[in-house]
């Protein structure tokens, strides 16, 4: 991909400390778009070098996932100078601490430009587009820093996207006025082979009871806590169900501390890397979140078939629609458990919510449609530069 000039566009794709959605989306970004002929280049914490790829040169910066004076001096400072190198034309970051990193590094821009037909362009601020992955964190300390990045974000971003609709509305109100959304997809379908499925079913021994499955990062907006109190509730049925959470995080010890007081039979299998052959043991997918933008693993879902419950939060309705889930409030227990028993208990209101799901999951955009959407945004950026 190549500017009007036959220049190659050079791409900075930045992030602080990611996983989970936002660590895959920016890998399948970093990968389209070296396929494409952009000449990327990564920015962030040593352990995010592998989503990058190899074709993109590294230089680690280490954004922390929390404020840390000493280190972040460090880290801006690190920015600052490898950008002034690499001279990109268009800076994409991920998350608005990462955004407001970018924001700060390119104040004050003096590019050094390149040569082109002899003569040295005049250096000029390289755009910068930031992606909000996530909402504000729980804590009043913690709200108050995360709204300020995101005000330095929708001011100083040349262009703002988001990953579900109340997060444009939340970056408008913050100063933002063309903030738009900007769907993160989940990775193209893969089957699980019959091994897989069988390691699988042999992991969660179940033994013919019914599953309840879920998925994410042990971290408190996941609401694994309302999940494992609504799975005490359905201990006494016959057979019980499995609850099963796949995942790991640093409520990993309070959660199973908390199934075994509560009596509730729950799985805490870990970080898995074979999500759709878990998928293929579930009677029902649980996404008990306090809040999402748009879950991978609740797309993943819908397109596998299995029915789904899940809270009514952030984005989640505008991913599931009216028909291919059954919405309960973030928070509630008792709504959880409810819905999950009314579809173990209702093969018709499974299969529905199945068929509703898969036919809503065939229109999700692709990978590709999102580096194909994002390169254009690249290229409209870099051409509204001052000096082009």
């Amino acid at each position: 991909m190549t500017e009007g000039n036959g220049l190659r566009l050079r791409l900075a794709l930045l992030v602080a400390a990611v996983s989970g959605g936002t660590a895959r989306h920016v890998a399948a970004l970093a990968d389209g778009c070296s396929r494409a002929g952009l000449a990327v280049s990564g920015y962030g914490p040593p352990s995010t070098r592998r989503l990058f790829g190899p074709a993109a040169a590294f230089t680690p910066v280490n954004i922390t996932d929390r404020p840390r004076p000493a280190r972040d001096v460090v880290a801006l400072a690190r920015l600052r100078r490898a950008l002034r190198a690499a001279r990109p034309d268009v800076v994409h970051a991920h998350g608005v601490r990462a955004g407001a990193f970018a924001a700060l590094a390119l104040a004050g821009w003096r590019g050094q430009g390149r040569r082109q037909q002899g003569r040295r362009q005049q250096g000029r601020r390289p755009a910068l587009a930031v992606t909000v992955h996530n909402g504000p964190p729980a804590g009043r300390l913690n709200r108050a820093v995360y709204a300020a990045l995101e005000r330095v974000c929708a001011r100083r971003a040349d262009a703002v996207l988001c990953a579900s609709a109340d997060l444009v509305a939340r970056m408008r109100a913050a100063g933002a006025a063309g903030a738009e959304q900007f769907d993160v997809p989940a990775g193209p379908p893969e089957p699980p082979s019959p091994a897989a499925v069988a390691r699988a079913a042999a992991d969660i021994g179940a033994n013919g009871r019914p599953v309840v499955l879920a998925v994410g990062r042990l971290a408190p907006q996941k609401g694994f806590d309302v999940l494992v109190a609504a799975a005490a509730s359905w201990a006494s049925r016959d057979p019980a169900p499995r609850t099963v959470i796949a995942g790991s995080g640093p409520l990993a010890a309070q959660l199973a501390d908390q199934a075994r007081r509560s009596g509730a039979d729950v799985l805490l299998l870990g970080e898995r890397d074979d999500v759709p052959a878990l998928l293929a043991q579930a009677d029902v997918f649980v996404l008990p979140s306090r809040w999402e933008a748009r879950a991978l693993t609740l797309q993943e879902a819908m397109r596998a078939g299995r029915p789904v419950v899940a809270t009514a939060a952030g984005g989640t309705p505008d991913v599931t629609g009216k028909d291919a889930a059954l919405l309960v409030p973030p928070g509630d227990a008792g709504a959880l458990a409810l819905a999950v028993l009314a579809v173990l208990d209702d093969a018709g209101l499974a299969a529905s919510l199945s068929r509703a799901g898969q036919a809503r999951a065939a229109a999700f955009p692709t990978e590709q449609d999102a580096v194909r959407q994002a390169g254009a945004l690249y290229r409209r950026l870099a051409a509204a530069r001052p000096g082009r």
